[in-house]
């Protein structure tokens, strides 16, 4: 049990904490570095150390490691998982409205900081090849763009067998930036004066509102703690804990502080690459190679987690379908997504042809994580009442007072960023945001027409009863979105062939708001007689729907479901636009256009292509 745990640990530490590892690349040189008009003197470094520290003890360890590990959704963690936790308890219409529109703002966010991270991790690590040689300056970014190819061409083959070296090698990258922490300290060991807080209030009382421009940069040493959180599923929460406590902060903690005693000990260090003046030059090759591995960690992090997060969005209904395929048959969390794998990987490219510095990209980093971060904490306080009594509760609410405070903070001091790079990831999170909910809402509004033109499925019964329509072998599956009416394909099948089978199913599939459905509620069934019946499958947003698999499990009713003669009808949308609707027309353009491109329901839910007729349906938008 306890190898394990221990085990876990590293391998959390290895994908949780990727990103958070190569912050050491950028975080301290970009607050010298950077355009904040904050010179390199005793106060500033142990203010910016000091700064650093508190709000590593305050945002990962308080807020992330003891407060938000302890909400979950069933395991799950991230933004996402948190909004339909908050929407449960949601009762009136336009506070759920509210929160679905908070949820869907911070996973677009999370969307825009995936297309930088892989840029400014890959790119900040090989630039270590300058301190080397300051005529390789010419081979950074083409060398950055060999590895981030070779990244993204390689995930179809799936991560399984790579995943299994990630722990010990981000074990020995902490380890290093321990050891590099230390080099610096002996050199000046008052640097450690800096774990006071005081030299932070000092620190803003002279640089007035230059401090407050700096935390931007400050920020960057945290922008991992989200996707921390959204991996939550994949490790628990002990092991998540045991890699912050006892290895991930303490090495990166000796790191900065080593960086900053380097900085107070000699006069003419420059900051374009503090980070590799504390190493040897005689090493500097081998810390550059481990911290590239590092980098394409996080990375690699970074696009599993893309894959996952939209997964999700497209079984809760706010995706277009899109091909998902399974790289392992033993872990159901190994997947690829081709559409999000190749979006991501022009993202990236544009990115680091764009800038070709990751200077200047820090200069565009934290704005989205930031956002995303505030608004992870606002949902949280919403959840106060569910996990604490009230003796607690009111402690717990003034740490969170101080916590949205500060990240409130973060999120305006990132507004600088804006001008230097920033809109970037705002307009990628902007596009996210508008095709994610016009998507969902062009979805309910074609949902509520179908009902409002559907015919009972009672009624239905009935008028077969008395028409005795001709009957033929086999069964038909119906897919439906409202299990309890008839689908206008199975009344347009009447109507044009004229026959009935002597098994007729509408089949709804839903997804619940909960991770995983247990088997023993997957499946609902009424039958209506007639060889009518009703089937209602339902799955969690992790699983992966096999509508063939699970009809062929049902032994009640009398149902027999051979899949060698069940035929699945669809019906194929075709959008009309009416003169009036609650869209405006450049949006419902936009959903037609999603729609059109959306993936086959048919490979989405398992159904073989041998075994599908589809029929043609206009349906008003």
């Amino acid at each position: 049990m306890q190898k394990g745990l221990i085990g876990l640990s590293v391998a959390a530490l290895g994908i949780v904490f990727g990103d958070i590892g190569t912050s050491p690349l950028y975080a301290i040189r970009e607050c010298f570095h950077g355009s904040y008009g904050v010179s390199v003197n005793e106060i500033n470094v142990l203010g910016v150390l000091s700064l650093i520290t508190w709000i590593f003890i305050l945002i990962i360890s308080v807020k992330y490691m003891f407060l938000l590990l302890k909400t979950d959704l069933e395991g799950e963690g991230g933004v996402l998982a948190l909004t339909l936790l908050v929407l449960r308890k949601a009762d009136i219409s336009p506070r759920r409205a509210s929160i679905l529109l908070i949820g869907l703002a911070g996973t677009s966010l999370m969307v825009g900081d995936a297309a930088i991270t892989p840029a400014i991790s890959v790119l900040s690590a090989v630039e270590g090849l300058t301190r080397i040689n300051p005529n390789l300056n010419k081979a950074v970014v083409p060398l950055t763009i060999v590895i981030i190819s070779a990244l993204f061409l390689l995930q179809k083959r799936g991560t399984g067998q790579i995943g299994i070296i990630f722990g010990p090698i981000m074990l020995v990258w902490f380890l290093i930036l321990a050891g590099m922490g230390v080099y610096g300290i002996v050199k000046c060991p008052s640097v450690l004066r800096a774990i006071n807080p005081l030299w932070a209030f000092r620190f803003f009382v002279v640089n007035s509102k230059h401090a407050f421009i700096v935390l931007g940069a400050v920020f960057l040493v945290i922008t991992g703690a989200e996707a921390m959180y959204a991996d939550l599923a994949h490790f628990g929460k002990m092991p998540i804990r045991m890699a912050w406590f006892f290895i991930a902060f303490p090495c990166l903690l000796l790191n900065y502080f080593g960086q900053g005693a380097l900085l107070l000990s000699s006069e003419n260090v420059g900051v374009e690459n503090l980070f590799f003046k504390l190493v040897p030059v005689h090493l500097t090759w081998p810390v550059v190679i481990i911290a590239t591995v590092a980098t394409i960690i996080a990375s690699q992090a970074v696009i599993t987690g893309m894959f996952s997060l939209i997964k999700q969005a497209v079984s809760l209904g706010f995706w277009p379908r899109v091909s998902i395929i399974h790289t392992s048959s033993r872990h159901i969390g190994q997947i690829y997504v081709p559409f999000a794998n190749y979006a991501l990987f022009t993202m990236v490219l544009l990115l680091i042809l764009g800038f070709r510095d990751s200077g200047k990209l820090a200069g565009a980093y934290g704005i989205a994580v930031s956002a995303t971060m505030l608004l992870t904490g606002l949902l949280f306080s919403c959840l106060l009442g569910r996990y604490w009594n009230k003796r607690r509760r009111f402690f717990v609410l003034l740490i969170m007072f101080v916590v949205i405070v500060t990240d409130t903070a973060f999120l305006l001091s990132n507004f600088v960023k804006i001008k230097s790079g920033g809109w970037v990831v705002v307009l990628i999170a902007a596009i996210v945001f508008l095709i994610m909910s016009s998507w969902k809402k062009g979805r309910d509004i074609l949902r509520d027409n179908v009902s409002q033109q559907g015919f009972d499925i009672v009624l239905f019964v009935k008028d077969v009863a008395v028409s005795k329509p001709l009957r033929v072998p086999g069964t038909a599956v119906f897919l439906s979105s409202n299990w309890r009416n008839v689908p206008r394909a199975l009344l347009h099948n009447i109507k044009h062939n004229r026959v009935l089978h002597e098994q007729t199913v509408i089949l709804s599939v839903k997804t619940e708001n909960v991770p995983f459905v247990s088997e023993t509620e997957r499946v609902e069934i009424i039958d209506h007689g007639e060889g009518i019946y009703a089937i209602l499958i339902k799955y969690g947003f992790r699983e992966y729907p096999n509508l063939p698999k699970v009809l062929s499990k049902i032994k009640a009713h009398n149902l027999k479901l051979d899949p060698a003669r069940t035929t699945f009808f669809l019906g194929k949308e075709t959008l009309v636009f009416r003169k009036k609707s609650s869209m405006s027309m450049w949006r419902r353009r936009l959903f037609a256009f999603l729609s059109h491109n959306a993936s086959n329901p048919a490979l989405f839910f398992g159904i073989p292509p041998n075994r599908v007729v589809e029929l043609g349906l206009q349906v008003e938008l």
